[in-house]
């Protein structure tokens, strides 16, 4: 059996509701996009894609070795903006700054995945934390507007202790995400 996994960073309860409700004000603008729900916003490392179950513990011993030569650190929720332009958004995101060390931790677990079989990724990483992925251009000058007005906006800190193997399952109601192992910094490895 195959599952739809990714490597992720959680983000904050507080952040998620914060999020939850600029998400709301956002869909006021009536733009065509499908809104994710807040309660799944997370910060993707690495997206694995179909997954057979046999290949779980290799990933997860790969990653706790990887965990265990980082201490915690923080990451903030700053800005918002869309890929790939203004003209012709394809994702509304709010932005993630802050560590030198979320970009190693990234870079290490692709190297580290890539032993394992997955295939590196091309593009220069972007942290962010999508919000909704554009539909149609209907309403979107409006939405781009209301997105200048968080430019800039700092929406918090978050401390990052831990990787997240997670499951993804497509669903008529949306995704569903489950985490199939925590990984925390530090050696400490938590069943």
């Amino acid at each position: 059996m195959h599952l739809r996994c990714f490597i992720a960073i959680e983000i904050t309860e507080t952040i998620k509701k914060d999020m939850g409700g600029l998400i709301e004000v956002l869909k006021k603008y009536d733009a065509d996009v499908k809104w994710v729900n807040s309660e799944n916003l997370h910060l993707t490392l690495k997206f694995l894609g179909n997954t057979s179950e046999g290949m779980i513990p290799k990933i997860i011993e790969s990653l706790t070795k990887i965990a265990f030569f980082y201490n915690p650190f923080y990451i903030t929720i700053y800005t918002m903006g869309m890929f790939p332009n203004r003209k012709y958004p394809k994702v509304i995101w709010a932005g993630v700054e802050g560590s030198d060390m979320l970009k190693k931790l990234r870079d290490d677990i692709e190297d580290s995945m890539s032993l394992i079989g997955y295939q590196k990724e091309d593009k220069k990483f972007h942290p962010h934390l999508t919000l909704g992925r554009v539909r149609s251009q209907r309403g979107i000058v409006n939405l781009i507007h209301g997105l200048d007005n968080f430019t800039g906006k700092d929406f918090g800190s978050i401390e990052v202790r831990n990787i997240k193997l997670m499951q993804s399952e497509l669903k008529p109601t949306g995704a569903y995400y489950y985490c199939l192992q925590e990984i925390p910094f530090g050696g400490k490895y938590d069943e």
